[in-house]
């Protein structure tokens, strides 16, 4: 095991001595995430949070905290960084939905950036809370961690693959059909909720398939990102016939085929 360098021979804290070591370029990446509810993520990739554009302000955060790490750290040593970028994801499948945060810090310099990373991905995250919190406030930090980092006397270093837990706030939330997706003689909708379901689950594989996410095809398509998250959700039984042909005529197929098996 590893001696902890930050403790003296008498057991006290202290700011290592690197005055004797030579300068190399270094670098470290940092990742999070912030886990929140369908609805939320929505109101993020439309841009409608009340504060204004939630990633643009959680990157920036990111890289003014990066610079001031020595300062809000004890025993860290300033650094001249020279880089700092910091990416943020909307991601919304299976298993999780929320933001991912991938903080990098680069420096030539004689100790390693990978608090400088660290606390970059954090102070996003918490930016992200604080931009979204009006509208949800269960929303939760977590999987703060080193993903790599290169250079000084340890060398490469990468984490294992992350273990991607089921992070959902909360299960799709049912909502009564529209009067107009009801036919007029009283009999069932558009489709049995067994085939919602299944037309559903059809779609996100098509999804899945085609590398589809979200955000972009909704985009592309020149829709809503909340038509296609409401669908995924349960939130609306069925996209309108119109929704469909745009997606359809955005993927180059044609509509059966976004839910084909």
């Amino acid at each position: 095991m590893s001696k902890l360098t930050h403790i003296d021979a008498q057991g006290q804290a202290h700011m290592v001595d690197v005055s004797a070591k030579g300068s190399t370029e270094r670098s470290a990446t940092a990742e999070a995430f912030v886990r929140m509810t369908p609805a939320t993520l929505a109101l993020i990739a439309e841009n409608k949070i009340a504060k204004g554009d939630v990633l643009a302000t959680a990157r920036i955060a990111g890289i003014m905290a990066a610079k001031k790490t020595s300062e809000l750290i004890p025993l860290c040593h300033p650094l001249n960084i020279t880089s700092v970028t910091v990416d943020c994801k909307l991601v919304d499948d299976e298993e999780s939905c929320g933001v991912h945060i991938s903080a990098t810090a680069k420096v030539v310099g004689v100790t390693g950036v990978e608090m400088e990373a660290l606390t970059a991905a954090s102070v996003a995250a918490l930016t992200i809370y604080d931009m979204v919190k009006a509208v949800e406030r269960g929303i939760v930090i977590s999987d703060v961690r080193l993903v790599s980092k290169e250079g000084g006397k340890s060398g490469v270093y990468s984490a294992p693959a992350p273990i991607r837990a089921a992070r959902r706030t909360a299960p799709p939330i049912a909502r009564k059909p529209k009067a107009s997706e009801v036919p007029m003689d009283g009999g069932s909708a558009r489709f049995s909720v067994k085939d919602h379901n299944a037309r559903r689950e059809a779609f996100r594989r098509f999804m899945t398939a085609h590398g589809l996410t979200a955000h972009a095809w909704a985009k592309d398509a020149g829709l809503s990102v909340g038509v296609i998250y409401s669908f995924l959700h349960g939130r609306t039984p069925s996209l309108s016939k119109s929704e469909e042909e745009k997606l359809a005529s955005s993927a180059k197929v044609e509509i059966d085929d976004l839910y084909r098996a």
